[in-house]
C-alpha cells in the first residue's frame, strides 16, 4: 500500500468534507444530475480520444498508484553483485541455480538469458527492446489519466452552460431557478474536484512510478552487460552506484561480505 496516495487523497477529500460541513450539509453538494455529466460525459470523451482496450488496461494500472511492491535500487546492486561474483567462480551456467531465488521478472528474465549462452549484444538489445515497450505502456497510462483530467473541468463547463440554459429559460418560474443554478454550479465543482484531487495526480504518480522501474530496469541491464563480460564484482558495484544518489551508495563489501 502507497501510504502517499492513501493520505494524499483522504486528507485532501477529508478537509473539503469538514469545510463544506461547517456551512451547511453534505447532501447539498450531492446532486445526480450533475454527476452524470461530468462522469458520463469525462468517460465518453476519453474513449472517444482512446481504443478501449487501452483505456480499459489504464484503469487496471491506476492500481499501482495505490498498491506496489517495491525493490530498492541498493537491493538489487547487492544481488547483481554477488551473481557477479558466482558466475565469475562457477561459470554463467551457475546462475540456472539463483533464478528460483529472484523476485524481480525482469531480471530473471536477463539471468535465463545469460544462463542459455545467449551474446551480450543480443541479451542487451532484448532487454532494452522490452524496456522501451514498458515506457510506452506506462506512458499510455499516465496520459489517459491527464486526458481525465482535462475533460473533467471541461465537461463540468458544460454542464454549467446547461444549467444556466434551463435557468434562463424559466426565469417565469422561480420554483425551478435553484434546482438548474445547483446544476450549472455542481458540474464545475464535481469537474475541479476530479481533475484536481483523483486523475492528474495520479497521473503523475504513475509518471514517477514509470521513471522509478525504469530506473531499476536499466540498472539491471547494466549488471547483466557486466556479468557477461566478466568484470571484477567491486569494479561492477561502483559502475552501477552511478544510478544511485550519493547518500545512497552503500557497498555490500563494507558489510564484510
Amino acid at each position: 500500500m502507497d501510504l502517499s496516495t492513501l493520505i494524499g487523497i483522504v486528507s485532501a477529500f477529508g478537509l473539503m468534507i469538514m469545510a463544506i460541513m461547517k456551512g451547511c450539509s453534505l447532501m447539498v453538494f450531492i446532486d445526480a444530475p450533475s454527476l452524470l455529466i461530468v462522469g458520463g460525459g469525462t468517460l465518453g470523451a476519453t474513449l472517444v480520444h482512446f481504443p478501449f482496450n487501452e483505456v480499459f488496461r489504464a484503469f487496471s494500472v491506476a492500481q499501482k498508484t495505490f498498491f506496489i511492491k517495491e525493490i530498492p535500487p541498493t537491493q538489487l546492486i547487492e544481488q547483481l553483485t554477488n551473481f557477479a561474483g558466482k558466475a565469475r567462480k562457477e561459470g554463467l551456467l551457475s546462475l540456472q541455480s539463483v533464478i528460483k531465488d529472484v523476485d524481480d521478472p525482469f531480471l530473471s528474465k536477463g539471468l535465463q538469458m545469460a544462463a542459455d549462452g545467449h551474446e551480450p549484444d543480443a541479451l542487451a538489445q532484448m532487454l532494452v527492446r522490452e524496456i522501451d515497450y514498458i515506457r510506452e505502456r506506462h506512458e499510455s497510462g499516465a496520459d489517459i489519466f491527464a486526458s481525465l483530467g482535462a475533460y473533467a473541468p471541461a465537461l463540468g463547463m458544460v454542464g454549467t452552460l446547461i444549467g444556466l440554459v434551463q435557468m434562463l429559460q424559466s426565469m417565469d418560474d422561480p420554483s425551478t431557478i435553484g434546482p438548474a443554478m445547483a446544476i450549472a454550479l455542481l458540474t464545475t465543482f464535481y469537474g475541479a474536484v476530479a481533475a484536481n484531487i483523483l486523475f492528474l495526480p495520479m497521473s503523475g504518480k504513475l509518471r514517477t512510478r514509470s521513471h522509478s522501474e525504469i530506473l531499476k530496469k536499466e540498472l539491471i541491464v547494466e549488471g547483466m552487460n557486466s556479468i557477461l563480460a566478466g568484470e571484477n564484482p567491486r569494479i561492477m558495484e561502483q559502475k552501477l552506484h552511478t544510478y544511485l544518489a550519493p547518500k545512497d551508495r552503500q557497498s555490500v563489501y563494507k558489510k564484510g561480505k
